[in-house]
């Protein structure tokens, strides 16, 4: 019966056929369909679920019910596979057709023609893409008040008519009919009678999928999430959110099926990536999802609110909403590696791939990558605003550097021969040259043709050979030829390189690393101890300056590229094509060779780009001033979304990076928003995080968990004593192989910076579904179970050092073992000293 309300309900939404125009549009629409992601969660109201019943209706009676509620799901999945096969074909059709005209005209033609493939293959891309989870999702609805369909031909109307619920009958239960049944998925499907089989999750029709709650319902009777693997339906999962009423569908009582949707999805084993919540987006979150685009949008929630998993999900309903403005130019900026590794399938899952940039800080300018970690002290100079002057005095000093190895230093004299006379400049009269130079506003390297000419002022003053011509007009001839000779000989050019030579970002942050010319460069705006520590962490570039960078070092480079600047390169000549002198036309052969170049240029494109249309700022508490500086230079002309948690900041100065932020993000209007609900954490591991909330931040609300398993975390000290640390590495080994038995999922051991080398050694041989790492790489990261290391060694590594612990307890879904140290002070019970009531 389930089979025939599906195909039921899908006629009931089919609008009156369209003409010709209706249906070019409604292939367009269906050409155009999108996917969309979201990380696992829910929302407090679904506590109303599990007293949901009605009468005739089955809460899971039985396995017959759910296994007839299945069939039919997966007679309707089967039916969109099947529409899919037929979409499919027709774009191979289309592709095929337009790459055999070969031979065209006309420049339109070719336009057109290139045009009609390139739709043709993103649309059959999309419908080849293997989608886990493609239909997740259904909705019964009520009728609603107006009849008004919206392109994806689902009613607009988002409240119920005024007589879709009839008035109790003798039980004295309200009643009504489903008028109408929306499956929701990953992207939308339309039948051949453009009736919509599919409504993508971004679309408006799907909004209340993520919006109804028991509390306001609209015209949601009965919410669905639909499980599948490959193309096969597994289970179904239901939330009654009108409970009150008798509803029916072709006049049998509505089946409830499950113990709600979103406990389901919590309750899932974890792996190394992180999966879409495509399928449990809960209220709130689904505000901010689909929350306009202008301006910035300001998101804050605490750990497990989902706030990673929104802003990707953000940025597939963005490319929804607008494709023309944001395809390409969406940029998505992680505080790490691992949290890149980590999310980067979720927008592929959405239909996103390739749409938006996802990069970690330290990977922001093309040509670096941080791989080194600076210690907390030089990482506090190295992010402080204060850089910025001391990079543009070194961007200056380094054109003055001393010989060295592979540097022969700047020359003190200059000699050149003119009208037959040797014409000389001493090092006092360069020193003034170079000052008068310097006193420029354009970047360094960009001042050498304005050096280059005050030299040539200064020779030609030198040499007296203005004063030998009394009519301006052979005086100023004179002067051109001069400036040809001397500008063109070997040894003017020579010198011009040694004395102003092209400065790169590595080099000057290299000749930082000396702390007598470092404490030149920055009197007056660092101690001497943040020099001495800024000089030995830039030690590690070597002379070349080629050595690994830091996350801190990478804002650092992209601060220097705007201090020095890119030398204007002479434009590369076009390499003639024999066609453009017979036709006018640059044609080339094939199909392929036009993909070839187009690709090409995205390439270099994308290499390149440095402005973007709409950025996104995950853990946004972690950036530095320095950082904030360079993620606002790719985002001048953007519209913003910054989600964070003060309470999980790991930078030590947050008011200097607010103002920093403020800078950045500009005089735009703001719209902010607040996650207030954790669907990571069972409320007794949240309960143990939240001692240590009070000690970082006193005062701050920590996010309430939604859901408790009965399992209060584990402590279990190492052995005292000689042999500490084997002891330790020892009890954290056991502790890791104790949860690999208990849980079906991922396993984090996290332990202080330091320790990282260590903690993989202790883990060797436990297999992959464990991971070692430090504190400040766990951000963003759930396991379901977690292991903290020495809770004390976290919080004593930097002033920031509570916070960042905080953010170490919160990272299981399902069990929490803490292994305190010595340090530690662990109680008779283990408890250590911070966490300890």
């Amino acid at each position: 019966m389930a089979a025939h309300n599906a195909t039921h309900a899908s006629r009931e939404a089919r609008p009156d056929r369209p003409g010709p125009a209706a249906e070019r549009d409604a292939a367009q629409r269906d050409a155009v369909n999108q996917d969309g992601v979201n990380q696992g969660a829910g929302n407090r109201d679904a506590g109303n679920r599990d007293g949901a019943h009605q009468d005739g209706a089955h809460q899971d009676g039985g396995d017959g019910v759910r296994e007839r509620e299945i069939r039919g799901e997966q007679a309707h999945l089967d039916r969109v596979y099947r529409r899919l096969e037929e979409k499919i074909h027709e774009a191979e059709f289309l592709m095929d057709d337009a790459a055999k005209r070969g031979q065209v005209g006309t420049p339109g033609a070719l336009a057109e023609r290139d045009a009609q493939v390139f739709r043709a293959g993103v649309h059959l891309n999309r419908l080849n893409s293997e989608f886990e989870d493609f239909l997740f999702g259904r909705i019964d609805l009520l009728l609603g008040k107006d009849g008004e369909r919206g392109p994806d031909g689902a009613y607009t109307s988002v409240e119920p008519a005024d007589d879709a619920i009839q008035p109790g009958g003798e039980d004295g239960g309200d009643r009504a009919e489903i008028a109408e049944t929306l499956h929701i998925g990953r992207i939308g499907v339309l039948d051949a009678d453009y009736a919509p089989l599919v409504i993508d999750w971004r679309a408006p029709a799907a909004a209340p999928f993520y919006r109804s709650t028991p509390v306001a319902p609209g015209r949601v009777v009965r919410r669905r999430v639909i499980r599948s693997k490959g193309r096969r339906v597994i289970g179904v999962e239901d939330d009654l959110l009108r409970p009150e009423l008798t509803a029916t569908l072709d006049g049998a009582a509505l089946p409830v099926v499950g113990d709600g949707a979103l406990m389901a999805a919590l309750g899932q084993a974890r792996g190394h990536t992180m999966r879409d919540i495509v399928a449990s987006i809960q209220a709130e979150q689904d505000l901010v999802i689909r929350a306009p685009a202008a301006s910035v949008t300001e998101v804050e929630g605490g750990p497990g609110t989902g706030k990673t998993a929104v802003a990707l999900h953000r940025a597939a309903y963005l490319l929804y909403q607008d494709r023309r403005r944001y395809a390409g130019g969406i940029l998505v900026v992680s505080p790490t590696p691992l949290l890149v590794a980590y999310t980067e399938g979720v927008l592929p899952s959405l239909g996103e791939e390739g749409q938006v940039a996802i990069r970690a800080v330290g990977s922001l300018v093309d040509g670096a990558e941080a791989t080194a970690y600076d210690e907390p002290a030089a990482a506090r100079v190295k992010g402080s605003a204060r850089m910025t002057r001391v990079l543009r005095k070194a961007a200056r000093g380094a054109l003055e550097l001393p010989a060295g190895p592979g540097r022969a230093g700047p020359p003190e004299r200059l000699r050149v021969v003119a009208f037959g006379a040797r014409v000389e400049l001493d090092a006092d009269e360069l020193r003034r040259i170079r000052q008068t130079a310097l006193g420029g506003t354009a970047p360094v390297n960009l001042l050498r043709p304005r050096a280059r000419r005050l030299l040539l002022d200064a020779l030609w003053t030198k040499s007296g050979a203005g004063r030998r011509y009394t009519d301006p007009e052979l005086a100023a001839e004179a002067r051109e030829g001069f400036d040809e000779d001397i500008s063109t000989e070997d040894d003017f050019l020579g010198f011009l390189d040694a004395w102003w030579p092209e400065l790169t970002p590595r080099s000057v942050l290299a000749a930082m690393a000396d702390e007598k010319r470092l404490g030149r460069w920055s009197r007056r705006v660092l101690t001497q101890r943040e020099v001495r520590q800024l000089a030995r962490s830039l030690a590690r570039l070597g002379e070349d300056g080629r050595g690994p960078l830091s996350v801190h070092d990478v804002a650092l480079l992209d601060e220097l590229h705007t201090v020095l600047g890119a030398p204007a390169r002479p434009a590369r000549p076009r390499e003639a094509d024999p066609l453009d002198q017979l036709t006018g036309l640059e044609e080339l052969t094939t199909f392929a060779d036009r993909t070839a170049r187009r690709r090409g240029r995205a390439d270099r494109a994308e290499q390149e780009r440095a402005d973007y249309a709409h950025v996104i700022v995950d853990e946004a508490q972690d950036l530095t001033p320095m950082q904030w500086r360079m993620i606002g230079r790719r985002g001048r002309h953007a519209t913003w979304t910054v989600v964070g948690d003060p309470a999980q900041s790991s930078w030590s100065d947050p008011e200097e990076a607010a103002e920093a932020r403020a800078e950045a993000l500009g005089s735009r209007p703001r719209r902010r928003f607040t996650l207030t609900v954790n669907y990571r954490n069972p409320a007794e591991i949240a309960e143990v995080a939240a001692k240590v909330l009070a000690l970082a931040m006193p005062g701050a609300q920590a996010p309430e968990a939604v859901r408790s398993t009965g399992l209060a975390p584990r402590f279990a000290p190492a052995a005292a004593g000689d042999g500490a640390d084997g002891a330790l590495a020892a009890r954290v080994r056991e502790e890791a192989r104790r949860l690999l038995d208990e849980v079906d999922g991922t396993v984090g051991v996290v332990v202080a910076m330091r320790r990282r080398a260590a903690a993989r050694r202790w883990l060797e041989g436990l297999g992959d579904r464990v991971v070692a790492l430090g504190s400040l790489e766990a951000k963003g990261l759930e396991y379901d179970a977690t292991v903290v290391v020495s809770p004390a060694e976290i919080a004593d590594e930097s002033p920031a050092g509570l916070r960042v612990l905080y953010v170490a307890l919160t990272r299981a879904t399902q069990r929490l073992t803490v292994v305190p140290g010595e340090r530690d002070d662990p109680d008779e019970h283990g408890v250590p000293d911070l966490l300890r009531d």
